[in-house]
């Protein structure tokens, strides 16, 4: 048995897989989409994990960088976020990074980040919990106001020294004098070509170090400690959300699949269908900031 990958829009529409056994075909029905069953879901659960991705920010206008079209000057993220790149030329993954963190500060939380903030803080009033669990690292989240959020690739505004290891929170714009003005996405623009000693450095006394982002790179694995935790959100959870991700980025593509496994409901929400689509109960097709305000709003079964 195997997933046939429809592509007819109209047919799509209606079905999210269709499999075949022998010669026969066989159609599984699509997940619900029915909002009052949902909300029952919800009106009853006590603990429920968001697990978000790139489609919530970009909602807010913030590039994906994967894919068809997510080109910063001629280069995607696949090029530069690696060690190989890093250790290659700093002066230019710097540059991606420094534009990215420039770029998030005319970005703001969209109506999906400000329905999650503020279905966390109604739900801690009445003794239930909400944890996000987010593949983005653009802090949007914290600045709509969720507390309880596990950061599985890290932040753009962290570094981590190369040298002694320190973590730390960096806000400055620019992070460091030599990048001001630099990280033009024009894929015309040049090179900065940065000396590395002008790049950021650590500020811990004694060390000087180079400085890198703190996210997780391609071909790097996940932070242990945060990976651990989500696990223990997830193993806790009665009700599981999926906002805006597509599902084929792991670890964090198998965490609701295992959810739903484990008989607890599994509500997708994105602007399609995707590869783990049927194994969920509930799915609601379009924009976030539409579909989850109206999921997450209060219930009337809730004090006021």
């Amino acid at each position: 048995m195997f997933v046939r990958q429809l592509t007819h829009s109209r047919l799509a529409s209606h079905l999210c897989a269709t499999f075949r056994r022998g010669g026969t075909v066989l159609v599984m029905a699509r997940p619900s989409s029915n909002l009052a069953k949902f909300r029952k879901e919800f009106a009853k659960a006590k603990h429920v994990v968001i697990i978000t991705g790139a489609g919530v920010s970009a909602e807010s206008g913030v590039p994906t960088f994967r894919g068809a079209g997510g080109f910063w000057r001629k280069y995607q993220s696949q090029d530069l976020a690696t060690p190989q790149a890093f250790s290659r030329d700093p002066s230019l993954v710097w540059e991606f990074y420094h534009y990215r963190r420039e770029l998030m500060r005319s970005k703001m939380p969209n109506a999906a980040h400000l329905a999650i903030a503020e279905c966390e803080a109604r739900l801690g009033q009445q003794g239930r919990s909400v944890a996000v669990i987010t593949q983005n690292i653009d802090e949007l989240h914290f600045r709509a106001g969720s507390k309880n959020v596990l950061e599985l690739h890290g932040s753009l505004f962290k570094t981590r020294c190369m040298t002694c290891g320190e973590v730390a929170v960096n806000n400055k714009s620019p992070i460091c004098p030599a990048l001001e003005g630099k990280g033009a996405p024009d894929p015309k623009a040049k090179s900065a070509a940065i000396p590395v000693e002008d790049l950021p450095r650590c500020e811990r006394r004694g060390c000087n170090g180079l400085l890198r982002p703190h996210v997780v790179w391609f071909g790097e694995t996940l932070d242990s400690d945060v990976l651990t935790a989500a696990e223990r959100e997830l193993d806790k959870c009665d009700l599981c959300l999926v906002v805006g991700t597509s599902s084929v980025v792991y670890p964090a593509a198998m965490f609701a699949p295992q959810v739903a496994a484990a008989g607890v409901p599994v509500a997708e929400f994105n602007m399609e269908c995707t590869p783990a689509t049927d194994r969920f109960q509930f799915h609601f097709e379009g924009p976030c900031g539409v579909t989850l305000p109206r999921a997450l709003a209060r219930h009337e079964s809730e004090a006021p």
